[in-house]
């Protein structure tokens, strides 16, 4: 028997709509916290980041780590450290900072029972900065903080303890910014925490050593030259006799730290007795009684000046003959005032404009959107939603105005839905969020919104159950009355299936929009939006294209039935994603969720008191589950820290791409995704081929991969400044030459043409 309408194609794009929305609605408190910290932006770049034991900024990556080889206890060692990566060129600080800086302040929140110490600095370098001497940390640096554990501590009711952390740091290339975040780290009592001890025994190794046994003694006195202070050390190990020491002075404002990089201090040895000879700082308040300062031995054939020692030794100087505080000069009243003025009239000054593309540049990109957008349609991930619209053309039959009703209303979804895609990416990314396109699906919360709607879309497709059956009558009927809402609905659903499928044809368009003004960049995505929805609208309102559309008939249950398999084709590729981002306990936790989602839906059919029983004890398993395991779906799985040296691809970093390019080694990334298909793709055919990665292996390239699964704002910034703002992306790197950004859609003969110019 003919069917004219089938009943699924009248109801099914309007309920994917509402249970979209309803499913996102949840999730939204599900979003990286971050985004919303980083709405409240403070003076020069530093972010207030929420609850999370990672910070990252465009200059640092800072994280909160912890080390309790014994879990948490009376008794038991329990350390906590802030671990800071900078990117090259950048620096903090030590306790002094020397000529300029601020030193790294930790603000700790507890709970009752646990004490933090003070921090035990790792001995830095010395840092030139023109005519000054700075002492801090380039590189990555471990700041650990020794706890106290009190023998009445007892862990939360969940067996958990819940550290916090205020953070405040300056990091300075030439020009310095503040910048802080808030950290919280859970951490379970019972388990030991080991997964930073390397780090931990490295930078106690990194500590100075006290020398109680030193006899140090500082006397200042008076010459020409004006008030110095001369250092005498007896009592120094063997091996610093007759070597050049560094020093580093604990206290600030007591000596002109810069006077090393001239000719204006001295050291020498009288037989084992180390002395030095040091201007007093002009800016020197009272002489305490005690001086601490570190000496610190050289690594052999590096600069004394400026490589970390390879050992170091804490002392206490003997004050012996005291200095007199220098008398500072007090700022006049009218300097004052200028001053004041000035940083009023800075303040009000209205930031600079963004910069603007030239028209033809402009063009190009919307060109490159409207193309990119007509050949989303061929993607695999959107095959369903074009096979069922395609449906739905069909059952219109000749009412041709209804036809082009619904197409225009159907591309009015897919470009408004792409403008607020674009739209809140912008807006993330101007309140200093670290975002790209694609960025929706780095969050577990609305991936498993997704595996939950292609589930029910499958089992209804499949005949499991029929919207019409589980929703009241006047829901499952909206489409009847409000047949064009029901059709823009639809082209919103398709952008939200489509959206992570844009990266092979946009990558450079999208990078290139967002760093333009928000008119010109929102025109981009809509032209996007306009390629995509374009055939729809032509075959809607072109009558000789529909005529070789099938007529509507029994094929089309068929064809029902059979779309059922791409759904849930695409449920097995959500949950491998989740299993990418949350580890195997998140994947296996959003398995028992859908199954609980599939028997509600079938027990929604069921008739009499049984429906009811049924569906209340599904519901009451869906909560405990949800109770107990829903951790496992938004936390992040455990990031792996080394790798075997046998591995061809090693994890990505900043500073593993600066050491490899620096050691003179040529380095290939791959920017990829699990959500990302066309990264998947690449993965498993160019870059996994036996004679492409001979080729790399002949040339001595190194391989990096760069995860963006996840939030990542280091690969978000890294990914911008190739002028992208999506994966995939592949660049070749090699010392002393410009990046070489290969297409998307990657092939073999592409890389070994790359190679080739190595």
């Amino acid at each position: 028997m003919p069917i004219s309408a089938p009943a699924f194609l009248r109801r099914l794009p309007l309920v994917w709509a509402l249970i979209l929305l309803s499913l996102l609605l949840v999730c939204g408190a599900a979003l990286p916290t971050a985004a919303q910290a980083q709405l409240q932006l403070k003076l020069g770049g530093a972010a207030a980041q929420g609850p999370s034991d990672t910070v990252v900024t465009p200059r640092v990556r800072a994280q909160l780590v912890a080390l309790a080889p014994e879990g948490i206890a009376p008794g038991r060692p329990l350390a906590l450290g802030l671990r800071i990566e900078h990117q090259p060129d950048w620096h903090t600080y030590w306790k002094n900072a020397g000529d300029s800086g601020l030193p790294t302040q930790l603000t700790w929140q507890l709970p009752a029972g646990l004490q933090a110490g003070e921090i035990a600095w790792p001995v830095p370098q010395q840092i030139r900065v023109g005519d000054m001497l700075n002492y801090g940390y380039e590189g990555t640096v471990l700041l650990p903080v020794p706890l106290q554990v009190a023998p009445d501590f007892a862990p939360g009711s969940d067996g958990g303890v819940d550290i916090r952390l205020h953070a405040s740091w300056l990091v300075c290339r030439v020009e310095c910014i503040p910048e802080e975040g808030n950290f919280l780290l859970r951490l379970p009592a019972s388990a030991p925490q080991t997964l930073w001890s390397a780090a931990f025994e490295a930078a106690h190794a990194q500590a100075p050593l006290a020398l109680d046994t030193a006899q140090a003694s500082a006397s200042a006195s008076a010459s020409d030259g004006g008030e110095r202070l001369q250092l005498r050390v007896a009592g120094l190990p063997q091996a610093a006799h007759g070597q050049t020491l560094a020093l580093y002075p604990e206290t600030a404002d007591t000596l002109v730290h810069a006077a090393v990089l001239g000719q204006d201090w001295h050291q020498r040895w009288d037989g084992a007795v180390w002395t030095a000879d040091v201007p007093l700082s002009p800016m020197r308040g009272e002489a305490p009684p005690q001086l601490p300062l570190v000496l610190g031995l050289p690594a052999a054939g590096t600069d004394v000046a400026h490589a970390p020692p390879a050992q170091a030794w804490r002392m206490q100087a003997t004050v012996q003959q005291p200095w007199q505080a220098a008398q500072l000069a007090s700022v006049s009243p009218a300097l004052a005032a200028a001053l004041a003025a000035n940083q009023q009239a800075a303040a009000t000054l209205p930031a600079p404009p963004a910069p603007s593309a030239s028209a033809a540049t402009w063009l190009l990109a919307v060109l490159g959107g409207l193309v990119g957008g007509l050949l989303l349609n061929l993607m695999p991930c959107v095959f369903p939603v074009l096979a069922i619209k395609v449906m739905g053309f069909a059952r219109h039959g000749t009412d041709t105005a209804a036809q082009r009703r619904h197409g225009l209303a159907y591309a009015a979804g897919v470009v408004l839905s792409f403008l607020a895609l674009g739209g809140v990416l912008l807006g993330l990314r101007a309140a200093g969020e670290q975002l790209g396109w694609g960025f929706q699906l780095q969050s577990p919360a609305v991936v498993a919104a997704l595996a939950a709607l292609f589930t029910l879309i499958g089992l209804n497709l499949a005949g499991v159950f029929e919207f019409g059956h589980v929703l009241p009558s006047r829901v499952a009927n909206l489409h009847a009355r409000h047949p064009l809402g029901d059709a823009f609905l639809s082209g919103v659903v398709a952008v939200a299936i489509a959206s992570p499928c844009t990266a092979p044809f946009m990558g450079a368009s999208l990078g290139f929009a967002v760093g333009l003004p928000a008119a010109q960049a929102l025109s981009v995505f809509a032209a996007l939006g306009v390629g995509m929805a374009l055939p729809y609208v032509l075959v809607s309102w072109v009558p000789a294209l529909l005529r070789w559309l099938p007529r509507p008939g029994a094929w089309m249950d068929t064809f029902r039935r059979a779309m059922a398999f791409p759904m849930f084709a695409t449920v097995i590729w959500l949950v491998w994603v989740i299993g990418q981002q949350t580890g195997i306990d998140g994947a296996a936790t959003l398995l028992a969720l859908l199954l609980c989602l599939a028997a509600l839906a079938w027990t929604l059919t069921l008739r009499g008191r049984t429906r009811a029983v049924l569906a209340l004890l599904v519901l009451a398993l869906a909560g405990w589950l949800a109770h107990s395991l829903g951790r496992n779906l938004l936390e992040p799985a455990p990031v792996a820290t080394a790798t075997s040296a046998r591995d061809t691809w090693q994890p990505w970093s900043p500073d593993a791409q600066a050491a490899l390019l620096a050691a003179g080694r040529p380095v290939f990334v791959d920017y990829t995704a699990a959500w990302c298909v066309t990264c998947q793709v690449n993965k498993r055919t160019t870059l996994a081929d036996a004679e492409v990665l001979a080729d790399f292996a002949r040339r001595n390239v190194a391989l990096l991969r760069a995860d963006w699964t996840r939030r990542d704002p280091a690969i978000t910034q890294a990914l911008a400044a190739l002028g992208r703002n999506g994966v995939p992306v592949y660049v070749l790197l090699a010392p002393g030459q410009p990046p070489v950004v290969l297409t998307e859609l990657l092939s073999r003969q592409e890389v070994h043409a790359a190679l080739a110019q190595l």
